[in-house]
């Protein structure tokens, strides 16, 4: 199982503390057991927390795929545009790494300040969140992806820049420990999944292109 680069240092650290609580125990029997349980427990559900499988691309220019793993949380019409905007939770068990919905080129990315709220509360659309705006292949309005933050670990990662291109279904971009992400479908596309469903990074499709 490939394990994402980002999680390495949390893995290392997790290591060395249960190595030091291990030698530790010599002296301090009981201090030093418990850093070692806990060194390794970190270390081990960071490897599990990390894991990156590869996944082919998807090859159907007409849909559109889930940007992240886990279980859909909204469907709805948000904001005075009205623009559909699909919401996924990921929970701390998920693979977070972010994989593009669409193929086309990247014409913004910005980062919002925010709150820290839980993942499956509704206050969390206004959290700590990275904005990616897409310029899908073949004319098609823009699809804008969110990465969004939560009250854990508050770190996102972006990758792609402005002016780069994407591939449907690629990896874009991780959230540490448990998070939402959220796409806001254009109105020449539709969603297909409904609440409670359960998502795949790059692997199910959540919309299509109807025009």
């Amino acid at each position: 199982m490939r394990i994402a680069e980002q999680g390495w240092g949390f893995i290392t650290a997790g290591f060395i503390v249960a190595g030091v609580g291990a030698w530790g125990a010599l002296l301090w029997p009981v201090p030093g057991t418990l850093a070692a349980a806990l060194g390794f427990g970190f270390a081990f559900f960071c490897l599990y927390f990390y894991r990156d499988p590869e996944r082919p691309l998807p090859t159907d220019p007409k849909m559109l795929y889930s940007p992240g793993d886990g279980v859909v949380l909204s469907a709805a019409r948000e904001g005075p545009e009205g623009v559909m905007t699909l919401r996924i939770f990921l929970s701390v068990f998920d693979v977070h790494i972010q994989r593009s919905p669409c193929a086309g080129v990247v014409s913004k990315v910005v980062a919002v300040p925010g709150s820290f709220r839980a993942a499956m509360k509704d206050e969390a659309s206004a959290n700590e969140r990275c904005v990616m705006t897409v310029e899908p292949d073949g004319g098609r309005e823009p699809l804008v992806v969110e990465q969004i933050a939560v009250f854990i670990a508050r770190r996102i990662e972006c990758w792609p820049k402005a002016g780069e291109r994407v591939e449907m279904g690629a990896r874009y971009g991780i959230i540490y420990f448990g998070s939402q992400a959220a796409v806001h479908f254009p109105a020449s596309a539709r969603v297909t999944v409904r609440v409670g469903d359960r998502v795949a990074g790059g692997i199910t499709p959540i919309g299509e292109w109807i025009s």
